[in-house]
């Protein structure tokens, strides 16, 4: 790419870049899997799929947002 490509700033808001919310959604898909794993609340567990799947789906997501 020429220089003026890469110069240029991009349109996307700084928290909407790549690197901050695939952070995010690891974090997510981790936090689903121990409420998966945990002896304590049935409520934790019984969320913790649709914690991870919601954690899937953005890191999907994001994965296509320009760094």
């Amino acid at each position: 790419m020429t220089r003026a490509a890469n110069s240029r700033k991009s349109s996307w808001p700084r928290w909407a870049r790549r690197g901050l919310m695939e952070n995010i959604a690891t974090a997510l898909i981790a936090v689903g899997f121990l409420m998966l794993f945990q002896p304590f609340a049935l409520s934790l567990y019984t969320y913790s799929f649709i914690t991870m799947l919601a954690g899937t789906v953005m890191f999907i997501v994001v994965s296509k947002f320009p760094e």
